[in-house]
């Protein structure tokens, strides 16, 4: 499907952990190189720990430091971009309802220029979402405010330890264009775990075995999803599966409708 290269962007991104700190730093170059105004949000309650040096995109100077600042503060620097971040855990529909709700903004261009008077047009930004998050609950929060939205972008991102999936779920005009991850893996919406913030010290030092070439895959393939939609225009991918240990991704194609 296709997607409009000129209204500004936003983009919202639950956790900065095993993926959400690998995606930043080519997200942030990547929206650095967009020519038209974008801002990023990052979420996250968690606090570097020396485990997660193993895997997640944190050095020892982090440790202790909430990593949603880390990142945001890292990067937008780097790239000279606002610098914007949550150092708590979205485990709410208001909060998140708000958070996703776009801007309408004068967006101005050369094509907008040779068409009207006036060279700029007012458009609601491009919000799109990116679940990032270990847990299921949170991706059940995010599955509830998707199908709320008139227009929306949610792509969601789960790994184990040598593979996963990447979900990118569309919301147009009040309708469901493709499907999130919640549709399309329906235990997702069973209530089998806890929001972070719900886990006691016990429980949250507990974690699925993941490597990092699992997050840096999953990472990857989400910048390449971001990068189709916002520099081209375009995607026709609904989902893409991958394993490190065979080197393998699967991308599933949305079927073009048949006209009636």
């Amino acid at each position: 499907m296709r997607f409009n290269t000129d209204p500004n962007v936003k983009i919202v991104m639950l956790g900065a952990g095993g993926t959400g700190a690998n995606i930043a730093p080519q997200l942030y170059r990547l929206l650095y190189s967009l020519n038209r105004p974008v801002r990023i949000i990052i979420a996250d309650g968690d606090a570097v720990e020396e485990k997660n040096l193993v895997r997640q995109n944190f050095a020892f100077s982090d440790i202790g430091e909430n990593k949603a600042k880390v990142i945001a503060e890292r990067y937008s620097a780097a790239f000279k971009l606002e610098c914007e971040y949550i150092p708590d855990f979205i485990e709410d529909t208001r909060t998140l309802e708000r958070l996703l709700d776009p801007r309408i903004l004068p967006v101005y261009s050369e094509k907008l220029r040779q068409q009207r008077k006036y060279p700029y047009q007012l458009m609601p930004e491009t919000v799109i979402l990116i679940g990032a998050v270990d847990n299921n609950k949170s991706r059940q929060l995010c599955h509830e405010v998707f199908y709320k939205a008139s227009n929306l972008i949610y792509i969601d991102s789960g790994n184990g330890e040598h593979g996963g999936q990447v979900v990118c779920g569309v919301r147009r005009s009040g309708r469901t264009m493709h499907n999130p991850v919640g549709t399309i893996y329906p235990d997702v919406l069973e209530i089998t775990d806890k929001f972070p913030s719900e886990l006691s010290c016990a429980e949250a030092s507990i974690s699925a075995p993941q490597t990092i070439t699992a997050n840096l895959t999953a990472s990857t393939i989400v910048v390449d999803l971001l990068y189709n939609i916002l520099v081209h225009g375009e995607c026709s991918i609904e989902s893409i599966t991958f394993s490190t240990k065979s080197v393998n991704i699967k991308p599933t194609v949305r079927a073009k409708k048949k006209a009636a």
